[in-house]
């Protein structure tokens, strides 16, 4: 079993990378195979709403210049998803947003109903309103989203800083046996059983 873990901070070796390694450390514990893909820092499209991908099937984005279609490609080798952001005015990183949004709209079919989780990562105020938007598109897509002891929150400034929040990567450690315990549940499958999805019905509200 394996878990795709995304850092969304433009800084590579950042406090949400310590946050992501800790949640690593620990899934390999549970004898659970990670891969940490970072969003890098280059300029990320966001939707244009052309509806490409939808209209030809694609299962990736129809632009393919960003990291965007890197990420959704390992939607179907994965049994887990893991999504790490920094706080910015007590939002995600935009640039996370941007891939997310692509990534989910355009191959929701790989990730439909894989148990995920979100980590926000702060210097001080605004992650929990960040926390709560990284988990909007699991709700969406039929995916557990697992919990920890607390909400999955980091504190920390500078690069490493985070490391000493001890609450915080405790945080870390119990949302990664959660995560463990509920893959091997499931052995990296749905759970049996499901309830089957009812013909999608869509309404407006404008009339």
């Amino acid at each position: 079993m394996k878990v795709l873990l995304i850092n969304g901070s433009p800084r590579k070796e950042g406090n949400t990378a310590t946050a992501l390694a800790e949640v690593a450390k620990q899934l390999a514990k549970e004898g659970i195979e990670t891969e940490i893909m970072w969003i890098g820092n280059a300029p990320i499209r966001g939707c244009a709403a052309c509806g490409q991908c939808a209209a030809k099937v694609l299962g990736r984005c129809i632009f393919d210049d960003d990291v965007c279609n890197r990420i959704s490609e390992k939607f179907a080798q994965v049994d887990g998803l893991i999504v790490g952001s920094p706080v910015y005015y007590g939002q995600p990183n935009g640039a996370l947003l941007s891939v997310l949004q692509r990534a989910f709209y355009s191959n929701a079919a790989s990730i439909s109903g894989k148990p995920a989780a979100a980590i926000a990562v702060c210097r001080r105020g605004g992650a929990s309103a960040a926390f709560e938007s990284l988990n909007m598109p699991f709700h969406l897509l039929n995916m557990p989203v697992i919990s920890s002891q607390y909400w999955n929150i980091v504190y920390g400034r500078t690069p490493g800083e985070a490391s000493n929040d001890s609450e915080g990567m405790q945080t870390m450690r119990t949302l990664a046996r959660n995560m463990a315990w509920q893959l091997k549940c499931t052995q990296g499958k749905p759970a049996p059983g499901r309830p089957a999805d009812e013909e999608k019905a869509t309404m407006s509200f404008i009339r």
